[in-house]
């Protein structure tokens, strides 16, 4: 069994999460504390020495860091959450790097500012509002065609976008996701999975 050390409330851990849910795999949650900045502590430094969250220990098996967990665990599960061609196992690769580089440091500003309290200047959320922008007018453009980010299979990569865009539904992005009528419909597939109903619900 996985035991997931992270938080439910935390983005990166929920990622995890769905990840789990989805590939059925079992798994066991310790909760890290960051009203306690438990994730600092030393314990959680040897699990994860940049004192952040999720970190697995799969039978002795230690890793951290979300993405690379979320392959793993489709790893164990047949690679029930990676495409089966060559072509769509790099836009797969190419969207994950999206999500990570351009999308969520910028969704993250708005996280910060309207979910944990932590004001940002408006000149920072407005340059994260135009990245934000770039990057839905991008996903717009296979969204148009297809159900998923690499066709009609849901992967890693559409796992990685949906905890930002479950928080910036209730910020002001919302208005620019309502631009993009492909990339809204999207995500309200996403947050219908069974997966996601599951992580959300209440403890």
């Amino acid at each position: 069994m996985i035991q997931l050390y992270g938080n439910p409330f935390s983005t990166c851990t929920r990622k995890v999460l769905t990840a789990l849910l989805e590939t059925k795999t079992p798994y066991e949650l310790t909760v890290i504390d960051f009203a306690t900045a438990e994730h600092k502590g030393e314990a959680n430094l040897r699990r994860q020495p940049f004192g952040q969250i999720p970190a697995i220990d799969d039978e002795g098996f230690q890793m951290f860091e979300s993405r690379a967990i979320c392959r793993y665990i489709s790893a164990k599960a047949n690679d029930q959450l990676v495409p089966v061609t060559m072509q769509a196992r790099a836009l797969m690769d190419q969207w994950i790097s999206v999500e990570q580089s351009n999308f969520s440091p910028n969704a993250m500003k708005f996280v910060y500012h309207h979910v944990f309290n932590r004001p940002q200047e408006e000149a920072v959320l407005a340059a994260a509002n135009a990245t934000i922008d770039t990057t839905f007018s991008a996903l717009s453009k296979p969204l148009a065609t297809q159900t998923f980010l690499t066709g009609d299979k849901f992967t890693i990569a559409d796992i990685g976008y949906m905890p930002y865009l479950h928080h910036l539904v209730n910020t002001p992005v919302k208005a620019t996701l309502e631009k993009y009528p492909h990339v809204a419909a999207w995500w309200g597939r996403l947050r219908e999975r069974e997966s996601w109903l599951k992580v959300n619900a209440p403890a």
